[in-house]
């Protein structure tokens, strides 16, 4: 072997603040110390706008010390634009960000990276989804890489109860980008003390998941080299509804009525599917060729299902009560089996909360008595509660609060909540019958229904504003046109919560802006006047 020609290997690793980027580089330089390797690293303290983002730079000479005859290799201090053997990243568009520097090569670079993702400040702004796709993150990274290993490092080191850089070097040594027995690894690891069991369950699922990656990769070529992939199964679907419904619906369908049948009953996920069924008749009528993949039952699916599983108090205690939950805390917290662990819940119920499982008379009465409270200069009512879920008497109040499901179906709110769907549904198959493209744009306004409160609120109102006066105007000189304006006015109400963008498009397309609702004013005492001075408003 003729050292002269033998190269460093060269690695970029990239971890956000708190993650273990530098302990995960110690430990690759000692393993290859411990095996013999001449090995350099150096870091790169740098700011992003999740958290602090370091990146550190790892060589790596793959010739044993004992065979260069005394001579040493000469490192370099800092990576080569498209001259890295491997990029390693814990976050998604971290990696895209590395590779949008042009760190990694198609011909070179083997990009190991996570999945998920730590949203930036910019996303977390908007309203509506601001976050980045994943996919035109994922075509860049593999279009410049000579191959990619993808899964979600952050829920594997959750699941096993250890940092995400455990995870990250078991990745590396199932990839084989080092020259280093899985022995060697594994012994770093066993010396770092405290939570070095729980970093070895975290190393050794992701050195099988970068291995499985690697036989299902050459399972699928030689599939689609030799004979047809067979068609996708439907899991979870019932066999009646798979019938009714179209392939390419299912596996949203299936979500929903899995959610209308925890959320409420049999009965309310055949209202789902009764629903629904009158947007696939619609969107048949107007697309009988099926040239958009039924693209609006499909949102219907996802939207409809959301805003029809709406939070109340029934449904917060049910979540919080669940055992899921439980077990998702106890491992949050990495509790032992001899530890002891105590969870408080704090709720602060309203007038509006208690109202909502009330029929529409008692409804009307306890709202007015708040709205004097409110009028005569008091907060609103509220009941303040710290429920310990951990004591018997803690979680058998919320169990009995979750198993008035019954009760929902008598209140108000339930009453208001399906007939505001109904308005939305039927302007959805109205439009869709119209013209494809209108009733698609107007079922994608369901995205307008988020949150709970006055969030929640404010995005019916939003949404039922452009079925009133954009989706039925006459005003249009055509649907294609129609369309666009229900778009457009979506995207803007997304953008900021006090709605000016969307008013001001409303207004551009001839509609009226959001009518301005009525605020109370109180007035309070001023504790600091001085005697005869006006009061402080």
């Amino acid at each position: 072997m003729n050292t002269h020609e033998q190269k460093p290997i060269t690695v970029l690793i990239c971890a956000l603040g708190g993650e273990g980027g530098g302990v995960l580089t110690e430990w690759l330089v000692d393993i290859a110390r411990a095996s013999g390797y001449a090995a350099q690293s150096t870091s790169i303290p740098g700011v992003a706008q999740r958290t602090g983002a370091t990146t550190y730079y790892l060589e790596v000479f793959p010739v044993p010390l004992a065979e260069l005859g005394g001579k040493r290799p000469v490192f370099s201090l800092n990576p080569v634009p498209g001259a890295l053997d491997g990029l390693v990243s814990s976050e998604l568009l971290e990696t895209a960000r590395q590779v949008g520097h042009g760190m990694s090569s198609p011909l070179r670079t083997l990009v190991i990276s996570s999945s998920s993702r730590t949203l930036t400040t910019a996303e977390r702004m908007v309203p509506g989804d601001g976050r980045t796709g994943n996919a035109p993150l994922l075509q860049a990274i593999a279009a410049q890489s000579r191959a990619t290993q993808v899964f979600d490092m952050g829920a594997m080191a959750k699941d096993c109860g250890t940092v995400v850089s455990a995870v990250m070097l078991g990745a590396i040594a199932g990839s084989g980008l080092l020259p280093f027995a899985r022995e060697a690894y594994e012994s770093v690891i066993r010396h770092g003390g405290k939570g070095a069991e729980a970093s070895l369950r975290g190393f050794a699922q992701a050195f099988e998941q970068v291995n499985t990656q690697q036989a299902q990769t050459r399972l699928v070529a030689n599939l689609l080299s030799d004979q047809e992939l067979p068609a996708p199964v439907s899991n979870g679907l019932e066999a009646d509804l798979a019938s009714i419904f179209p392939s390419p619906v299912h596996e949203m369908l299936a979500l929903g009525h899995a959610r209308m049948l925890e959320y409420q009953d049999r009965d309310y996920a055949d209202l789902y599917v009764q629903r629904l069924q009158q947007v696939l008749h619609a969107e048949q009528e107007a697309d009988p060729t099926a040239a958009h993949g039924y693209a609006t039952t499909r949102e219907m699916a996802r939207w409809l299902a959301l805003w029809m599983a709406f939070d109340d108090i029934v449904r917060v205690a049910d979540l919080k009560s669940s055992a899921s939950r439980w077990q998702r805390v106890h491992g949050e917290v990495k509790a032992g089996d001899g530890d002891l662990l105590q969870v408080y819940d704090h709720f602060k119920p309203g007038a509006a909360e208690f109202a909502a499982l009330l029929p529409a008379g008692l409804a009307a009465r306890v709202t007015r008595w708040d709205r004097k409270r409110v009028a005569c200069g008091k907060a609103p009512w509220a009941l303040p509660l710290k429920v310990g879920t951990h004591s018997v008497f803690g979680m058998l109040s919320l169990r009995l609060l979750a198993s008035l499901k019954w009760l929902r179906v008598l209140g108000s709110r339930y009453a208001t909540e399906q007939a505001l769907i109904e308005q939305w549904l039927n302007g959805v198959v109205r439009g869709t019958r119209a013209h494809w493209q209108a009733g698609h744009e107007i079922a994608l306004c369901g995205r307008l229904i988020k949150g709970y409160g006055s969030t929640n609120e404010r995005g019916k109102d939003n949404l039922m504003h452009v079925l009133e006066h954009l989706a039925t105007s006459t005003t249009f000189a055509s649907n294609e046109s129609r369309a666009a304006a229900i778009a457009q006015a979506r995207e803007a109400a997304l953008l900021d919560e006090a709605g000016k963008a969307l008013d001001q498009t409303l207004v551009q397309h001839g509609a009226p802006a959001r009518p301005v609702k009525a605020q109370p004013i109180r007035w309070v005492d001023n504790p600091h006047r001085k005697p005869g001075a006006v009061k402080a408003a």
